[in-house]
């Protein structure tokens, strides 16, 4: 994990600098476990079950790069700045990038194309999103 790279990234207005929040850290953290175990409830449709696994995944890996003091502007960019924010295998930031497209694919042109395999991988590797993200230091809360 550099930051470095991701001050890179800032210079180029990729992502944003602002300061960390400690409340919005552990909220972005409670939000991801919650819809992770919500995603894991197999009484619910598969594509309730994807877009709950997403929005987990978003809210950690968000979690993880709002704690080193970035913003990015759009969800992709966030799953990509994964390899900087936190420790993430390349399997699982190509299932969350891909998913995070067959999200965009059901949420703006009603293309549901979200197989089980595909689910099972992506709550996978959202679960090692959150177990990296509760190996993190969290940010100080304010004063």
């Amino acid at each position: 994990m550099t930051s470095s790279e991701l001050e890179n990234l800032a210079r180029t207005g990729a992502l944003k600098r602002e300061a960390p929040s400690r409340g919005e850290y552990d909220g972005l953290v409670r939000s991801g476990e919650e819809r992770l175990a919500d995603a894991g409830r197999m009484d619910l449709a598969p594509s309730s079950r994807f877009d709950l696994a997403c929005s987990a995944a978003h809210a950690l890996a968000l979690a993880a790069l709002r704690r080193l003091g970035y913003r990015a502007p759009n969800r992709r960019l966030v799953f990509e700045a994964l390899v900087h924010s936190t420790t993430v295998d390349e399997s699982s930031r190509r299932v969350l990038i891909k998913c995070h497209e067959r999200r965009n694919f059901a949420e703006y042109e009603g293309i549901q194309d979200i197989d089980d395999r595909l689910l099972d991988d992506l709550v996978k590797a959202t679960g090692r999103r959150l177990d990296a993200v509760r190996g993190l230091t969290p940010p100080k809360p304010e004063a």
